[in-house]
Formats: C-alpha cells, structure tokens, sequence
C-alpha cells in the first residue's frame, strides 16, 4: 500500500492539462482561464463624476456663483470646454468636460434658473473618478478559476470571449450485480446505485462534462463492453469492483483493454481499494464500491484531478486547522478520515473552529455523511488525542 500523498502524487501526475477554448463570457462561470485576459481600454475610459451635481472650475467657496451652460449624464457627453465662472449640471457616470476640475454635489447648491450658489460648509471634496482609477488597457486578469466577480470584471475589460481549459468530460461507470437504478424495483439482495449520482454532481460542480453509464453486471464481457463505450472520456471513473473478491472485474476488465496501472490501494480508510492509471488517451480512476470510501476518495483525488486538467496550480486539497471537542482514541496504521461535525462560533473570536467526529464512522452509513461539514483527518499511527488539541481537517 502506499501513502494518501504518493496516491495524490501519481493521480496528479496522470491529469495532464486540457487544451484551450476561446468561450463566450456568459458560459465561462466557474472555469479556468487559461491565459492571461488583457483588457481593451480604461476603466473609466474617461474622468467620470462620482456624484450628482455640478463639475465647475477652480475651488469653490462658499457663497461664490457659477452659470450653468448644460448638461451631461451618463452615456450622453457634454462637447465644450468650462471656464471660470461656469457650471455644468452634471450626473453619475457622465464624463467629466474640459475644463472642470472637481464636482460639487447637489446638495452643496443652491440653484436659481442658470445659476447655482455654493452653500456653507460645502464639501470639498473632487468628486471625480479619473480615467483608469480601477485599471488600465495594461490590465491582464490573471489565470484563475472564474466567479461572477471575475465576469463582471472580464466584461468592464470589453472582452466578449476568454481563454477556458475545456471541460473535462467524465465517464462514471457503477458496477456490480447488486445495484439497480435508484427509482427502480430491487430484489431484497439487491440496493439502489447512490454512488453514480453523488459522484457525478462532485464532477459536475468541479466543471466536468458527465456521463453517467448504466449498471455494469459482474460480467467480464460486459465491463469491457461498457469500458470500451467510455475511452472517448479524459477521465473514466469506476465504482466498486475494484478489490480481491471473485467478482471484483473492474482491473481485469481493464487490463484486457490495455490498462497501465499506476498504482491499487492506499494507507487509508475508508477508501482502501483504490486504482489508478491510463487505457490508451483516457485517465482510468478506480473508487471503491462503499458510498462512503467513494465520496472520501472523490474528495482527496477526482477532484484534485479535475482541478489540474483545468490549470489550477495548486489543486492538492488544503487542510486547515479546528480544535477538537472529545476525546479520542488512537489512529491505527492508516490515515482515518472521520466524518465530523463543525462549529464555526469559536472564529467569531478569532480562534479556531471546534470540531466533533462522528461516534459511528462505518463506511456504509450515508445518513452520517450526509450530515458532516467536515473530515477529521487522523495520520497513521498517530496517538490519542484529547479535547482541546489542535487538529487537521477538509471542509466538505
């Protein structure tokens, strides 16, 4: 068996970067820029007001009068130039004319027909945003995983279309004679296939392309059959079959097709019977059969996997730091991932996030999952530990 982090090394290694897609700004949410965007003008492209009211000329002191000689708004320019003693009603957004050097708000005058009347105590400030306050036609957005924010940012830079890694298309196969859709009629012998659909959504939220395959049986010939249905896929990801058992098929399966196996099984639990490697173009990622053992690798390789075949440079999962709330006992010789429960109310005060594991972690219970926020990661061979002791852990 080797360690979480060689697995992690080896799946890595195995996700090679996806080519490049000029895609529209509107289906770029949540996608990897490629390359560095460069932004096509300012922004503001000119002096704009920051306020309602009126660009003049010079400081204005109160009591002083100016002559309004127009108008600009947002959109609509104002072609002249201001002199002394001119005013221009001026609103938000609207380009700030020649001339003037700062933008008295409304509030600050008084206006009578053409004439406005700078009031006591008027504030002083200019009130102009000048051109390229938020950046520069030299911009460039770095490469990035984009949020709405990005978008809007992308949209002020005039670009209709960005560089994007093209989606990762993920073929997931379930296997086993035990399994039925969920929806459909089971034998008792048999369960509905929650794996299929939970690991699909991970691919998904990850920018994945999915193909959710149908059932494959415990049949030589038919997992070949669906395997073969799947190497047009960047990453084919198996579930169960993957262990010692008589019916355990997928490697075999596999291997008839050409698998080069980097590595089966991991110092780790759940998730012990994990495989990965390539069958000609595509990257072949064996889970376990248990939801639970499923999910956590998923967690710890699919998504990281995901992540590098879109460009993210550091896609390695980040553990981050809670105390714990109970005691608990030894690891054992494989590195626990416990299901656990957070409270955030402890980083009201800066201290970190208290955290509960589960008192049942058998790998089969969904309802526990279900209801954790976190895994608690316990290293190999590390002792017990007591409430209060600073502990490592993934957020889910």
């Amino acid at each position: 068996m080797i360690s979480v982090a060689e697995a992690l090394a080896h799946c890595l290694a195995l996700a090679q970067l996806l080519p490049v897609d000029q895609v529209p700004l509107r289906q770029a949410a949540n996608r990897w820029l490629a390359e560095p965007a460069l932004a096509r003008r300012d922004q503001p492209p000119f002096d704009a007001s920051a306020m309602d009211g009126y660009a003049l000329q010079g400081d204005p002191l109160p009591g002083a009068s100016f002559t309004v000689t127009g108008e600009a708004g947002a959109g609509h320019a104002f072609d002249g130039t201001l002199g002394p003693g001119q005013a221009l009603r001026i609103f938000t957004g609207a380009p700030v004319p020649a001339g003037a050097t700062r933008v008295v708000i409304q509030e600050n005058v008084e206006r009578t027909g053409d004439t406005i009347t700078v009031k006591p105590g008027a504030d002083i400030a200019p009130h102009i945003r000048p051109r390229g306050q938020d950046f520069a036609a030299s911009f460039a957005l770095a490469p990035r995983r984009l949020r709405p924010a990005d978008l809007g940012l992308l949209a002020a830079m005039n670009l209709s279309h960005v560089p994007l890694r093209r989606r990762p298309v993920v073929a997931i196969l379930p296997t086993g004679d035990e399994l039925v859709q969920p929806g459909d009629s089971p034998r008792p012998d048999q369960i509905p296939s929650s794996n299929g659909v939970m690991l699909a959504a991970i691919a998904e939220a990850e920018g994945a392309q999915v193909r959710l395959l149908p059932i494959a049986r415990d049949r030589l010939d038919e997992m070949q059959a669906l395997l073969t249905m799947a190497l047009d896929a960047d990453l084919i990801v198996t579930i169960g079959g993957a262990s010692v058992g008589d019916h355990d098929l997928v490697a075999k399966a596999a291997e008839g097709l050409g698998l080069q196996r980097n590595f089966w099984k991991i110092s780790m639990r759940p998730g012990k019977p994990l495989m990965a490697g390539r069958i000609g173009q595509s990257v072949l990622l064996g889970l376990p059969g248990n939801p639970v053992s499923a999910f956590v690798c998923a967690h710890l390789f699919l998504r990281p996997m995901l992540r590098a075949m879109q460009g993210d440079p550091d896609p390695a999962p980040a553990p981050l730091r809670a105390t714990l709330a109970v005691d608990i006992g030894e690891t054992g010789p494989r590195t626990h991932y416990m299901r656990a429960k957070l409270d955030m109310r402890a980083k009201l005060t800066g201290t970190p996030p208290v955290i509960t594991p589960f008192p049942r972690q058998d790998s089969a219970l969904l309802t526990v999952l279900a209801e954790a926020d976190a895994l608690l990661i316990r290293p190999h061979g590390d002792g017990p530990r007591k409430a209060g002791d600073a502990v490592d852990y993934l957020p889910l």
